[in-house]
């Protein structure tokens, strides 16, 4: 078992961060700060965003923070780097799409990850089917590459994520992309439910979780609550202490 899997399995109730690297008013130089904050709230684990130009899967507050840090002039490169230094029990989840990942090189990527607290990695914009140009220099590694599974996807496809699958599942709570204020359906809560019985791993539901109920209500049929927008747009706005209440009213 790897380590992200076995601490978000001990964890009472898991709540996952989401930051942008290099969305910070000193740039990466802020990143040990906000990782800080949040582990000291309680956070479970962190998911980092790499910033890119086209970031399919995200909603403008995320797509702004990430032309933010690519504006500081943050790449997959200078984040690794920073990571190497970053002091935190907790494991971190870098969310980054394939290009710069490809452009950095497969191999040296893994390689360098290795040496830093990243325990998992999300590439939103490459299926299971394609996995196969990464997942090779991972075995081995203690980085586990993270399924995202929509829950309006077919039981069969959901199934054939899941199967071998690591660390946590990802729920995509909504048909699109990242975003605060996004409207449930009347039906995700037996989806996610569903889904759960599908595998062993926790599942964490993300996409457009927001609030306080939003965290409760996936609590009932779910691992834990992967929360993004929110963060990203709190923390840019300079309510760090918000943020941190937040997390810890999450996890109590």
């Amino acid at each position: 078992m790897k380590t992200l899997e076995k601490q978000l399995r001990d964890a009472k109730k898991i709540m996952i961060p989401y930051i942008m690297a290099g969305d910070h008013e000193n740039g990466l130089d802020g990143l040990q700060e906000t990782i800080s904050l949040l582990e000291n709230a309680g956070a479970t684990a962190i998911e980092i965003g790499v910033p890119f130009s086209d970031p399919v899967a995200d909603g403008p507050v995320i797509e702004q923070a990430g032309i933010r840090a690519l504006q500081k002039g943050v790449t997959l490169t200078k984040l690794i780097v920073t990571l190497k230094n970053v002091k935190t029990a907790l494991p971190l989840i870098l969310m980054g799409y394939a290009n710069p990942i490809y452009q950095y090189g497969l191999e040296k990527f893994v390689a360098d990850a290795v040496e830093t607290p990243v325990k998992g990695l999300i590439v939103p914009d490459v299926p299971k089917e394609n996995q196969d140009f990464i997942a090779p220099f991972l075995e081995g590694s203690d980085i586990a590459l993270i399924q995202l599974v929509s829950l309006t996807t077919h039981e069969d496809r959901q199934k054939m994520l899941v199967d071998g699958a690591e660390g946590f599942i990802y729920a995509v709570a909504i048909n699109g992309v990242t975003g605060v204020g996004a409207s449930y359906s009347d039906e995700l809560d037996g989806h996610v439910a569903r889904l759960a019985k599908l595998t062993d791993l926790p599942v964490c539901v993300g996409f457009g979780v927001s609030s306080q109920a939003d965290v409760d209500r996936f609590y009932k049929v779910a691992s834990g609550v992967i929360v993004g927008s929110k963060i990203v747009r709190d923390l840019h706005d300079g309510k760090s202490d918000e943020v941190a209440s937040f997390v810890a009213e999450a996890v109590k």
